[in-house]
Parts: structure tokens; sequence; C-alpha cells
């Protein structure tokens, strides 16, 4: 079997066209606030790359850096501020902030229909409800996007997710209930696990462990889509499954990176969007 690769830079690329061409046409400019607490170098990257989409979208871009001490109350003025400011449409609180910050706390107390991450209980509740009102998790939303690329109807097929995070796992699963697929939700507790795998017509891995999932472990002609990112002792970059392995087995696959990881951010930028026709 010939692996056909899904190319998230290509199909991200493509959206973020589409997006510039309808953020030219609205008579209110989107905007997107995005809060750092610290310096952690992975969010610094994070971050810079959402300004920069932003940038290439015509989406304005807020951004507020506060210091790693910065305590509850600062950090919950900053958001309660965004909250007000008529010309944000879109908060983004980025994670991991640091520990004695409770991230729950802070992430509820961001107005509803500006949760461009999706993780207020609003919003939840909206995405188990079949609301589309809502505003869906980027990165469950952008895997969803890129699994349609290659299927458009997905009706009574066997979806199996591994992970069940509520930034992930759970509204992933979710989505691939609306879409009317037969979904097994997987985790660390599974047994076994292999076998489940294998009758997967939609494979989803989100565990964090690299190359956990192996080629036997993969129906053939499955579609495959590997939204972990681990960095390995020489430094390089792998998803949670054996990419290489999985090569003539599975039926399409994304790669790690360029995968999931630009879909994540072009989905940020259709959440802000949304956002922001839905407030006016």
């Amino acid at each position: 079997m010939n692996t056909q690769i899904i190319d998230g830079k290509l199909i991200a690329k493509n959206l973020r066209s589409a997006f510039a061409e309808q953020v030219g046409a609205m008579a209110k400019k989107p905007g997107l606030a995005v809060i750092l607490v610290g310096d952690d170098p992975a969010s610094q990257v994070y971050v810079g790359n959402k300004i920069k989409a932003c940038e290439q979208i015509g989406i304005q871009s807020f951004e507020s850096r506060l210091p790693a001490q910065a305590t509850q109350e600062e950090v919950l003025a900053e958001i309660k501020a965004f909250n007000r400011n008529a010309d944000v449409h879109g908060i983004l609180l980025q994670l991991p902030v640091p520990d004695h910050l409770d991230s729950d706390a802070l992430i509820q107390s961001i107005a509803p229909e500006k949760d461009v991450d999706g993780l207020t209980f609003i919003n939840q509740g909206k995405l188990i409800a079949g609301d589309k009102s809502g505003l869906t998790p980027c990165t469950p939303q952008g895997s969803l996007r890129l699994i349609k690329s290659v299927k458009q109807d997905l009706s009574g097929l066997h979806a199996v997710v591994i992970g069940r995070s509520l930034l992930f796992g759970k509204p992933m699963a979710q989505l691939l209930l609306e879409e009317n697929c037969t979904v097994t939700q997987a985790h660390s507790r599974t047994k076994d696990l292999e076998e489940v795998c294998r009758r997967a017509d939609i494979l989803v891995a989100a565990v964090g462990r690299p190359k956990m999932v192996q080629a036997d472990w993969i129906k053939e002609g499955a579609i495959v889509i590997d939204v972990g990112i681990n960095r390995m002792d020489n430094g390089k970059l792998c998803g949670d499954i054996d990419y290489e392995g999985a090569q003539g087995k599975a039926g399409y696959i994304t790669p790690v990176p360029g995968g999931v990881g630009p879909m994540t951010i072009a989905c940020l930028m259709a959440n802000t969007i949304k956002a922001c026709n839905d407030i006016g």
C-alpha cells in the first residue's frame, strides 16, 4: 500500500490565505490577545508563531507578557481588562503557567465568547450538546480538518482516540461523534490497547510517548493522525506513532513536525474570526 502524507503545512497555508481574504472584507478587524506568564522558551516560540500568523492574516494582536512571579490577581486583572476591551475578540492564556498559579480558575475567568481555546465550561458544554455557536479547541478542530481533507464522509467509521485530556482527547472524541463515527476513547488504563487500535479506521494518538504506536497496531488503510510531539535523544522531533514503520500500512498519515501543529494555529485564527463575527 502506498501511504499518503497529509500535509498540514500546505493545508494550513491555504486556510490562512482564505482567512486573509475573509478578514480583508470584514468591517471590523478581529483582535486576538495572548497572555504569557514567565519566560518558558517553548511558550515564547508558540506565542511568537501565533502573533506572526495574526500579522499574516490581518488580525490585530495584543500581547501581555508578565513575569514568572506574577500573582493570580495580576494575571486575572489582565484577563478582565481584555474581557472589557471591545477591540479584543479572542483571549488566549498560554499554557503552562507557573506552578503557583491556578490555571483552571484563570481559564474560567475568560469571557466564553472570547475563549478561543474552547476551554471554558460554557464552550465545553456547547461542544457536548452539539451547539455550533461555541468555540471548539484548536488542535482537535485542526485534526478533524486534516481527517476530512482525505475523507469527507466519516459516518459509521470506527475512530480510536488515544488520550483523554480536556485540551485534546475529550473534545476530539466529541467532534468525531458529531461526524457519526463510532468512537473508542483509549488511555493509559485501556486493556489490550494494541487490539483496540487495530480495529480503527481512524486512529488519533495524543499521549506524549515517542513512537508508542507501532506499525502492527495500525489497521491497513487507516487514517492516522499523530498529535504527539516529542524530542528524541538525538535532538530530532518525533510523534507518538512510528512514522517510518507506518509507511505502507496506513492509508494516510500526518508527519511530525508539519502535520497537526500548523493546523492548531490556523484554527486559532479561525476561532478569532468566528468570535469577532459572533460578538459583532
